[in-house]
This record gives structure tokens, C-alpha cells and sequence, in this order.
């Protein structure tokens, strides 16, 4: 039996949950979820889970299967996206993964750089750093240790940032070192698929989500979340801006017009990172025959 993955990636809001799944219906195939965020199951309705609906059209994974409190990367995803691989292709010859978190989705296709353990302490410590004095000073270290890899980094990303500073602490040595971008061999099949909505279009997408998110509860959903608002999961759109508005340094009508831009920053910096992956097909808006074409080519 053939073995294929499909990878649909692209921003946030431009639609690549109801294309996994019209596509799942149209192949019988299940779905994997790369989210970094729609993992951990007390974050809901920041994350934008799919609806029940959704889930229950074609089998998902990886959904809400973790907590808050139990630390969770694109290495754990890698590992536990294989093991369940191993079970499914048996019975599907094909398997989506869908999701924005594309380094998840590479590490998936092509596995990970072996990186150095870190210290505990120094962890914790560049964690409340971070808490305390926000991500400006880590980027500036950043940039004076791994010039390298501060060139190529997106420095507006604490996760990224926190994890190089982890490394060099631990080890005095670059994280650009570490990244040898070795490519580890997968026996399946690989299709990439791309969604790129004309911008109006997933902006208004964007407005459109985050006003439904607080129609829904996010903010009772933040408020129960607060007491561990220090925890990395939790340094999220939609999280950071309501955290604030709880301790009485902006308004409700600031964090929400707060999360709409910052969600639209996320969204162009996730379109740098799929564009920089030259094997994605793109479409505008999701295309199932020429998907199907692309599959079975």
C-alpha cells in the first residue's frame, strides 16, 4: 500500500481546517493536527480548536491532548506524530497533517537537529527573564553571541529566541552550531499544499475570528488561565493582550483591536516561513480536484 503524507500549511484564519477536512471526507483519510497551541486542551477558544462538527466529520489527533503544565515542542510532536503514522498507515494510504506551525510540520517531513541538553536552572532563569524584562534583552544577547543565527531567526518569536539563548548558556557554544540541517530519510510520500487568501480577504477572516472568540468566552477562558499566565503555553495572542486588560493596564476595546493586529503580524510571519519551503503548491482559496491531481501525480 501506498504511503502518503499531505501537509496543508499557510496562516492563520485562511481556512486550512475545513480543507483537511474536505479533503480527509474526499480520501477517507484521518488528520493529524500541527498546532503548537490547539495541543494543550485548557486553551480552547484562543486557539481556535476546530469545531466539534469538524472533528467529528473525519478521526483527528493531536488535539487537546496536553496540559499546560507539561512541556511540549516540535521534537515531542515529531515523536509522537511518527508513533501514530505507524498505526495509520495500515489502513489509509493517505494521512493530512494540517496546521500553522511549520516548524512542526519540517520536523515532521525531515526531522530535527540533535540539540545539547539544557541546564534546568538556566531554563527557569531565562524564562523570568523574560517574564520581567520582555524579549528585547534576549534578542540583543541573541544577536551578539549567534550573529549567525540572529540573522535568520525571527526575533519576534520568544520561543525561538528563548531556546537559542537555552543553548548557548548551556553550552558556550552558538545555536547556530547545532543546526546542521541534516534531512532524515521518511518511507512515505510527501505532498505540500499552501493556502494564501488574497490579504483583504484573511484579514477580514482574522477580525472576523477574534470577534467570534469573544463572543464565545476567551476572556472567561484567560480569566481561568491567570493564575498560570507564566507558563510558556500561555505567552499567546489572544492570552498576553487579556492578561493585561485583568491587570488594568489597557481596556477590553484595546486587547481586542490588540489581538487583531498582533494576529496579523502572526499570520505574515507564518507566510514567510511556508514560502520559504519551496515544495508547497499554493492555492488562493482551497482547491479539492487540483489537490487530488497533485496527490495521485
Amino acid at each position: 500500500m501506498s504511503r502518503t503524507l499531505i501537509f496543508i500549511g499557510g496562516p492563520t484564519a485562511s481556512g486550512k481546517t475545513a480543507a483537511a477536512v474536505q479533503l480527509a471526507l474526499a480520501l477517507n483519510a484521518p488528520v493529524l493536527s500541527a498546532d503548537a497551541r490547539q495541543v494543550f486542551k485548557e486553551m480552547r477558544i484562543g486557539t481556535a480548536r476546530p469545531e466539534a462538527q469538524e472533528l467529528h466529520s473525519v478521526p483527528h489527533y493531536l488535539l487537546g491532548h496536553r496540559s499546560i503544565h507539561e512541556p511540549y515542542d516540535a521534537a515531542r510532536f515529531e515523536e509522537e506524530a511518527l508513533a501514530l503514522l505507524e498505526k495509520l498507515f495500515p489502513h489509509h494510504s493517505e494521512v493530512i497533517v494540517v496546521g500553522g506551525s511549520g516548524l512542526y510540520m519540517k520536523a515532521l517531513a525531515n526531522g530535527l537537529d540533535q540539540m545539547p541538553e539544557v541546564d534546568h536552572e538556566i531554563r527557569i532563569q531565562i524564562q523570568n527573564e523574560l517574564n520581567q524584562s520582555g524579549l528585547t534583552p534576549l534578542v540583543e544577547e541573541l544577536k551578539l553571541k549567534d550573529p549567525v543565527f540572529a540573522q535568520q531567526a525571527d526575533l519576534n518569536n520568544p520561543r525561538r529566541v528563548q531556546r537559542a539563548i537555552e543553548v548557548i548558556r548551556s553550552t558556550g557554544k552558538p545555536y547556530s552550531e547545532f543546526r546542521r540541517g541534516k534531512l532524515v530519510r521518511r518511507d512515505f510520500d510527501m505532498v505540500w499544499i499552501g493556502l494564501d487568501p488574497p490579504r483583504p480577504l484573511l484579514y477580514d477572516r482574522i477580525h472576523q475570528r477574534v470577534d467570534r472568540m469573544i463572543r464565545e468566552g476567551l476572556m472567561e477562558e484567560v480569566i481561568s488561565l491567570y493564575p498560570f499566565r507564566h507558563l510558556q503555553a500561555l505567552h499567546t495572542v489572544g492570552y498576553t493582550e487579556l492578561f493585561e486588560v485583568i491587570d488594568g493596564k489597557t481596556s477590553m476595546d484595546e486587547a481586542i483591536n490588540g489581538i487583531k493586529q498582533n494576529t496579523r503580524r502572526y499570520a505574515k510571519r507564518q507566510l514567510t516561513w511556508f514560502r520559504r519551503q519551496h515544495e508547497l503548491h499554493w492555492q488562493s482559496e482551497f482547491d479539492l480536484a487540483e489537490c487530488l491531481r497533485l496527490i495521485k501525480a
